[in-house]
């Protein structure tokens, strides 16, 4: 494929904007643009153009203080002093975001509506004396905002008696009914892809194991969303290819390398996920999820993690600006409302947005009805910006038509400095002689650079590549993440192993320790500890076991783990790996100890 070449001298404070086209360029201008392999659906286009929406994690566990549910939590506590889900709307809009996703039910299995088909509902909590409906306020909240509302109903129940067997799959599209039909329209259906495990079950207090590519019948599944919300798209994890993928991480990141497309069928291995096939057979992007804490449900312990502005906009630039989507998840307060630490770092990441994006140094804009369509080509060369005199930058943005396909494998950008042309690589990820994909659009990061002229030169392409847009912005630089200021850590302790699934902890003098914390490895997903079990000793010979269970989510969101137990004394800490995810050595990030100084 020969390299794209555009020449525009583009209008910068005074100069005259003037568009000199290579000689091909005219000939093809009447030329109707032909599909290039698989291309997306309304309904995806519609997506893609969101951009940015919130996911919204509340349910039993916010009230337990777990991130997973384990389905016994009692109805008791669900009483919010404060429920208002037009807060909700209001935080989410103001942080940009342009509709919601809500966990109707997560893992344990309570519905946040008064589903007919359970007793597990907020029609049996003392909220509202068993009146209310978050689903409804949330639905009625988004109208009033103009956000759109999309429902997550996780698969796996921990609570209902019949999960695993054929009874369970008619009661889980009941409810997936109820959530279609009596709340308006919906633009996503969310399956979470965590499918079986142990589970209370109606008392069976045991675990069970499904395929969860089988057992729920997605295709039946899926032809029902799409009889009643014909416009809405489907994430799938755990069976039938559905419109959306996952990313393969929770981190807020997709490749720098991101196609739209993915094999029709088979299994989807992390490298699938994360950047896509060139030559997949449908059209399956991917939506890049993560929490602005680090769990997805609210912790009182994490009011001071909230991510930083700084961090929020690396997560922008690594989804939105690598043709994603990105879903923002605030969890809810046990009051009922988003945390005010939640909601002001959500509008400043919107606003810095803003303050980025919001005026181009220089911008074309392309379409069918005005030449040139971004589709001349050229051997040499490729497509300018002239600035007219030194000007400061350090963002390029570029957008392929990608309702015709996505086309483009490769590209580069140069800065013309003093009369030299240097690259500009992207300062996240370099590949080779040029930068990947573009697709829906592409952000390009760099350190600031002062240029007379920049240059865009498509290398390589599937088909003749169709750029829509191409703009250039100057960031304000911002301050790197600055650690969190933790609690008072135990001090003169020495760690060490005695066997490749026991870790000892101990420490000089006795000590009174209140709470354990365990980051699993960040760069692998061997040796994270799954299960585990915590025991304590003061002479080597006498053990209490402090605590044992179950790390929930932590291999799709490898973040600190918190073990809390009643203040003991003890010399000795013993951590067991009861399993792990993978391998046959307990790996770790961090450990941290906490004591009552």
């Amino acid at each position: 494929m020969q390299r794209l070449c555009l020449w525009k001298i583009i209008k910068m404070k005074r100069l005259i904007s003037t568009v000199i086209l290579c000689s091909a360029a005219l000939a093809i201008i009447a030329q109707s643009y032909q599909p290039c392999g698989p291309v997306p659906s309304e309904n995806q286009l519609r997506w893609q153009d969101m951009e940015m929406y919130a996911f919204i994690h509340y349910s039993l566990n916010t009230y337990t203080d777990e991130e997973w549910g384990y389905g016994n939590e009692a109805l008791e506590l669900f009483n919010p002093s404060d429920l208002d889900c037009r807060q909700w709307a209001r935080v989410c809009k103001q942080a940009g975001m342009k509709g919601i996703i809500f966990t109707a039910k997560h893992h344990c299995g309570f519905c946040m509506w008064p589903s007919k088909y359970t007793e597990y509902s907020v029609k049996n909590t003392p909220w509202k004396q068993g009146k209310g409906d978050v689903v409804r306020e949330l639905a009625d909240a988004c109208r009033e905002e103009g956000l759109k509302l999309a429902v997550y109903l996780s698969p796996w129940d921990r609570n209902h008696k019949d999960y695993g067997r054929p009874e369970y799959v008619t009661y889980f599209r009941n409810q997936l009914r109820e959530l279609l039909t009596e709340y308006g329209d919906i633009f996503e259906v969310w399956f979470d892809g965590a499918n079986g495990g142990d589970g209370w079950y109606g008392g069976a207090n045991e675990t069970r194991k499904i395929d969860g590519k089988t057992y729920y019948g997605w295709a039946e599944t899926f032809r029902m969303i799409r009889e009643l919300q014909p416009n809405a798209v489907i994430w799938n994890d755990g069976g039938d290819r559905g419109d959306l993928r996952w990313v393969g991480t929770e981190a807020g990141n997709v490749g720098e390398m991101n196609w739209s497309l993915m094999p029709g069928t088979g299994d989807t291995p992390f490298h699938m996920l994360h950047y896509g096939v060139e030559n997949g057979d449908v059209w399956c992007p991917g939506e890049t999820n993560t929490s602005i804490r680090p769990g997805w449900f609210y912790h009182e312990t994490e009011d001071e993690h909230v991510k930083s502005l700084s961090k929020l906009m690396d997560i922008y630039y690594k989804s939105v600006g690598r043709n994603s989507c990105l879903l923002l998840n605030f969890p809810i307060a046990p009051n009922g409302r988003i945390h005010p630490n939640d909601s002001l770092r959500g509008i400043a990441f919107k606003k810095m947005i803003n303050e980025v994006f919001g005026k181009s140094i220089a911008c074309s804009v392309f379409s069918e009805e005005s030449a040139p369509l971004g589709r001349a080509e050229c051997l040499e060369n490729g497509y300018m910006l002239n600035f007219g005199e030194p000007t400061a930058f350090n963002r390029f943005v570029a957008e392929e038509d990608i309702r015709y396909g996505q086309r483009v494998k490769k590209f580069s950008i140069e800065a013309e400095v003093d009369g030299k042309w240097q690259p500009l690589k992207d300062k996240l990820v370099e590949n080779g002689d040029g930068l990947t994909t573009i697709g829906h659009r592409r952000i390009v990061c760099f350190p600031t650079v002062t240029a007379t002229r920049l240059r865009f030169t498509i290398l390589d392409s599937k088909c003749e590549p169709i750029i829509k847009k191409t703009a250039v912005y100057l960031a304000p630089e911002l301050t790197a993440d600055i650690p969190d200021a933790g609690e008072k850590l135990s001090s003169n302790l020495h760690i060490f192993f005695i066997s490749p699934k026991q870790m000892i902890i101990d420490w000089d003098s006795e000590q009174t320790i209140t709470s354990f914390r365990y980051l699993p490895p960040q760069n692998t997903k061997e040796g994270t500890v799954t299960h585990y079990t915590l025991w304590a000793s003061s002479d080597w010979a006498n053990w209490t076991k402090l605590a044992s269970g179950e790390f929930s989510n932590i291999v799709n969101n490898p973040i600190w783990q918190t073990i809390k137990f009643a203040p003991v004394k003890a010399k000795i800490l013993r951590f067991e790996a009861d399993q792990l995810f993978d391998g046959e050595r307990m790996g770790y990030g961090d450990i941290e100890v906490i004591c009552d100084k």
